[in-house]
Order: structure tokens, then C-alpha cells, then sequence
């Protein structure tokens, strides 16, 4: 008989990889809207030169809380969990999808590198392009605060729905893709290191035999090791596309600090240094290595679910 996983569609896997994301995201979005904050804090102020008024992860998620209540800390959600819908039901849809037709693995069935590489990090390009209005209001409202303890340009979004009428009504369609290229490449940074190292690690802990029946834990276990790689890779590019989504524009739509990737790179790293491009870091760890352990270990549990049902309607 053919197995449940030989029958399962391309909309399987991808409709499976986009209720896995959602389910991580609701538990790390508190993590994303700290790391917004503090990427923001002391935007093009030269270090020392400006009040910090986030000292650390634990001090701004205290301040949120305290002077906007614990619900901002899931500022953003509805955005964030459709960008998770479209990012990860086309990256990790895709990346299964290739994985079961043997595309991304060598001879012997391991994680070939390169491949892996282009079809995860492409795969996440098309997914950032397709969800990047979402993106940016996620990013706009992330960033929205009380007015004593703010930082960054302040939208003054009532809400979801308010900010995608307002992006319309300045300018449609391009202003709801506004600066849809700033999250080309922290996707792909980020998507090729997360799941080329997922695959390796996962490669390696079964090469060491020592959880032949415990598939979870495995992906457990090599989703902490994928996970952690993406903070450090994907950093730089992170404050990037945070600092573009979230920039005031002018007159013509265009951005008042930065005029593309390049322009913002070279702002940042002159006038905050090399640490400006990092900012936020630990919590970027915080979020995205609970999210990589939730996201692929819910896709598993899930996988296994729907390979139960497929078995007993056979």
C-alpha cells in the first residue's frame, strides 16, 4: 500500500507548515514586539549619545507592560500570525515538498547544503514579497507605544484594519508594498540558515541512533540548534527591515530616513556603529529559536496526525 506520505499534496504540506507557524507565533509574538522596540531605540544616535529607555529584554517587556498594558506585548498579532500563514505555509510547504521528492538530499539521503540553501531561501523570498503589507503593519504597530517611553516614528495606527485603510489611502497598492524589498534578505539569510541546519542536525542526531523511536525530540532537539544559528545570521538584516517598515515617509511616499537597504546600512552602521546593526539581538534569540522548536515540532505532531487520518480512511 502507499503511504500516507507518498499521497499527501503539496496543499498538504503547505496548509500543515502554516497552522504550525501560526501556532508559534502566537507564543513568540510578546518576544517580536520587544525586539522591535529595541531595534528602534536610538535610531542614527551615535552610542551614548541618547537616553536608553529600554535597558535590556526583561526591563522593556516590564515597561510595555506596565505603561500599555500586558496585551501590548501581542501588539501586531492578527498581521503577524497572516505573514506567518504566508511565509511558512509557502517556505516550509516548499521545503517538505522537496524534501519528500528527494530534491534537497544526496545519494545517501542526507541534507545536501546547497540545495537546501536556494530552495529554503528562495521558498521564504516568495513567501516575504506575498505577505510584505502584512509585514509592515505587524512591524508599524509592533512599534507604536506610549508616548513616555517611544521610540522610532510613531504611525498612530488605531488598529489592523485602520492602518491597512490608511496605507491605502496614500497610495494603494505601492504603499501597502512599500519597501517590499527590506525583507528579502534577512527571509533568505534567515530561512537558509534555519532549515539547511535543522536538516544537518537532524541528520546528525539520527547518524547517532539514539532516538530511533522518539521523532519529536529529534525535532526538538535540532530545531534548538537551527533556531540558534538564525539569530546571529539573520540580525543585521532584521534591524534593516524593521527600520524600513517602520520609517516615516514624506510627501512623494518615499522613506524620510532611508532611501533602500543600502542607504540604511551605511546610515546605521556610520552612526551606530557595527552594535546598531545588532541591537535587539537577544531577544531576536528569544523569539526566533522558540518559534523554529514550536514551528517544527507542531509541523511534525501535525504531520503525524494527518498521516493517522490517512491511514484509518484508507
Amino acid at each position: 500500500m502507499t503511504s500516507s506520505v507518498d499521497k499527501k499534496t503539496p496543499g498538504v504540506e503547505f496548509a500543515i507548515g502554516a497552522l504550525a507557524a501560526v501556532g508559534a507565533g502566537f507564543f513568540t509574538n510578546p518576544m517580536d514586539v520587544v525586539k522591535v522596540r529595541l531595534q528602534l531605540q536610538g535610531e542614527l544616535e551615535a552610542r551614548g549619545s541618547y537616553k536608553r529607555i529600554y535597558k535590556n529584554t526583561v526591563h522593556a517587556a516590564y515597561l510595555i507592560a506596565k505603561h500599555e498594558g500586558a496585551l501590548a506585548l501581542q501588539a501586531g498579532l492578527v498581521p503577524a500570525l497572516a505573514f506567518q500563514v504566508v511565509l511558512n505555509g509557502i517556505r516550509l510547504g516548499a521545503y517538505k515538498s522537496a524534501q519528500r521528492y528527494e530534491l534537497i538530499v544526496d545519494a545517501r539521503g542526507n541534507t545536501d547544503i546547497l540545495r537546501t540553501t536556494l530552495v529554503s531561501g528562495m521558498a521564504g523570498c516568495v513567501g516575504a514579497v506575498l505577505g510584505s503589507p502584512l509585514y509592515l503593519v505587524k512591524t508599524q504597530l509592533q512599534a507604536q507605544s506610549a508616548k513616555s517611553i517611544a521610540v522610532g516614528y510613531q504611525h498612530s495606527h488605531s488598529g489592523s484594519w485602520d492602518a491597512f485603510k490608511s496605507l491605502w489611502s496614500e497610495g494603494g497598492v505601492a504603499a501597502l508594498y512599500r519597501g517590499w524589498n527590506a525583507n528579502l534578505p534577512r527571509v533568505f539569510v534567515g530561512s537558509a540558515t534555519q532549515l539547511t541546519t535543522f536538516g544537518l542536525a537532524s541528520d546528525w542526531l539520527r547518524s547517532l541512533d539514539i532516538f530511533p523511536d522518539r521523532p519529536i525530540l529529534l525535532t526538538f532537539l535540532a530545531a534548538v540548534i537551527g533556531g540558534s544559528c538564525v539569530a546571529v545570521t539573520m540580525q543585521p538584516f532584521d534591524v534593516l527591515a524593521t527600520r524600513l517598515y517602520n520609517q516615516q515617509t514624506d510627501a512623494t511616499g518615499k522613506g524620510a530616513l532611508y532611501k533602500g537597504l543600502g542607504d540604511a546600512l551605511v546610515k546605521i552602521f556610520r552612526t551606530e556603529g557595527l552594535t546598531g546593526l545588532y541591537k535587539g539581538t537577544f531577544p531576536t534569540w528569544m523569539r526566533i529559536a522558540p518559534h523554529t522548536v514550536l514551528c517544527l515540532v507542531f509541523y511534525e505532531k501535525l504531520d503525524q496526525l494527518y498521516g493517522k487520518l490517512r491511514t484509518r480512511i484508507d
